[in-house]
């Protein structure tokens, strides 16, 4: 009930409240395509009587269930809304997250009579106005739609169903060549991984107000020197991916997983408690600063009980929005002339959930192009690219990488997010691996003792970066340095596309 709770007050938070009005009366549920559509009394929702004696759509279907739609949709509207939903509201205007999202969701309908606003601040007045009519600082669902202002709302359900269409169209290309894709033989999962020190440490660092939480894992036999670092995603955290850094060291590396307070698991609780706003666009650069200063304290030996390590030559992995600080810390500099051509477009056929994240990075560019030279590779799991990074910068002015993407991927789907961008790289020695059924979250280690669907293919490729020394660096006529092997997985097949672009 409170997951629809808060995909309602997102779509009415984007509906303008420009002045005081009559309050809305009626929502209109519109299917153009096929001619008809549907209305709904909101004075029939208060009172179950008068919705079984009206004479709305809604009591038509109420009449004919004997009374169980009502009863169902009455239960709904009558929830109450989380107290922390005002503050959420208050921390949120202005926010470019939520005005991405905003821009999104007003392409579905509209109040009669207003524009749409995308600040917040409209949202903020119709919760005020809802806690005085309601007497409580907990107001329904049904206590919010009434004070909007105005006489009706228009809901298009037929642009949903284009943007669904949209949403399954940008998987048919990654299917196409992940079938014509040579097959990779499947690769028996690691067995050693508990055998690594864990441990949590605090980082002083000059671009947060507080140290950073770094996750160090080492080698509890021979160490290489070799240092890999693993960046989480959007709110998420370091321990999602200790698979991957507990099999790394299992193998003699030392790995540093950096908790990014702006935008990890504890500021998307203090988010939806109300206790702060989203992510801001300065966390483009921040969290690329929290990946420098993690190699320079390694480097300083700055850490107990970490010796010297060879921090001239890195990799970087990061899944989600730490791919793509992946791939700025490996030379990739962020662009806005994208951002500005296309964010305000919701009907262009490419965009998907991941532009409303890309979007919001605008004001961010500036300070965003933070590369560092020790950085010599990047693997980068499901990133949200396709904006942000022109295709030049994907040839020959970063250092060699690996991109990987569900077929399954709504949130960051393989097109245009992976595809379109890594068609022009693929001659630089760069690869893309696609992998059949994986989705957003499937294909992170997560709690997996044995590290996960990705963790063989990331082995290999990651010795075979430090194995070609010089060679490492990309140029036209590079090869791959993923070779054939087994390195895919028996539930969630690997197969390298690159040829196929």
């Amino acid at each position: 009930m409170r997951r629809w709770g808060f995909a309602l007050l997102g779509w009415l938070a984007a509906f303008g409240l420009a002045s005081p009005a009559r309050a809305l009366e009626k929502v209109v549920l519109e299917l153009p395509n096929l001619n008809t559509g549907f209305t709904l009394s909101i004075s029939e929702l208060r009172n179950p009587q008068a919705l079984m004696a009206g004479n709305s759509d809604l009591a038509e279907l109420d009449r004919a269930s004997f009374g169980a739609v009502g009863r169902a949709i009455e239960a709904f509207v009558r929830h109450p809304l989380p107290m922390a939903i005002t503050n959420l509201a208050e921390d949120s205007i202005g926010s470019p997250l939520l005005e991405q999202a905003l821009l999104v969701v007003a392409s579905l309908g509209h109040v009669d009579g207003q524009a749409p606003d995308l600040s917040g601040a409209a949202f903020k007045q119709a919760l005020t106005a809802a806690v005085a009519r309601s007497g409580s600082t907990q107001p329904s669902l049904l206590d919010l739609l009434e004070a909007i202002p105005g006489r009706q709302v228009r809901v298009n359900l037929s642009e949903a169903g284009l943007i669904l269409k949209r949403m399954l169209a940008q998987r048919q290309q990654a299917d196409r060549l992940f079938t014509a894709a040579p097959e990779a033989a499947v690769s028996p999962q690691p067995s050693d991984l508990a055998d690594a020190r864990v441990r949590t440490l605090p980082l002083p660092v000059s671009h947060r107000p507080a140290p950073l939480d770094v996750v160090l894992v080492q080698p509890t036999g021979s160490a290489n020197q070799r240092v890999v670092l693993i960046s989480h995603g959007l709110w998420d955290s370091p321990a999602n991916f200790e698979g991957w850094a507990k099999a790394f060291a299992s193998r003699g590396y030392t790995v540093a997983l950096p908790r990014h307070p702006g935008s990890d698991k504890q500021q998307q609780r203090m988010v939806l408690s109300g206790e702060a706003p989203p992510p801001k666009p300065a966390e483009l650069a921040l969290r690329v600063l929290d990946l420098k200063a993690v190699t320079d304290a390694l480097a300083r030996q700055q850490f107990t009980g970490v010796g010297a390590l060879q921090t001239d030559h890195i990799v970087v992995i990061g899944h989600s929005w730490g791919a793509t600080t992946a791939l700025q810390q490996a030379g990739l500099r962020p662009t806005a002339t994208s951002l500005r051509q296309r964010c305000d477009d919701t009907n262009d056929p490419q965009r998907n959930l991941s532009w409303t994240l890309q979007c919001s990075w605008l004001d961010g560019i500036a300070q965003a192009d933070l590369s560092d030279p020790r950085v010599v590779a990047a693997a980068a799991i499901s990133p949200p690219m396709s904006l942000l990074f022109s295709s030049g910068e994907l040839q020959s002015n970063a250092g060699r990488l690996l991109v990987v993407s569900g077929t399954h991927d709504w949130v960051v789907p393989p097109d245009p997010e992976a595809l379109a961008p890594m068609r022009r790289a693929v001659g630089f020695g760069h690869q893309l691996v696609l992998a059949k059924g994986g989705d957003h979250f499937n294909l992170r280690p997560g709690r997996h003792p044995d590290g996960g669907v990705l963790t063989p293919l990331l082995l290999r490729w990651v010795d075979a970066v430090y194995a070609a020394g010089a060679a490492v660096r990309p140029g036209q006529g590079a090869l791959g340095l993923l070779r054939p092997g087994d390195w895919s997985n028996s539930s969630i097949p690997l197969r390298d596309v690159s040829a196929q672009l």
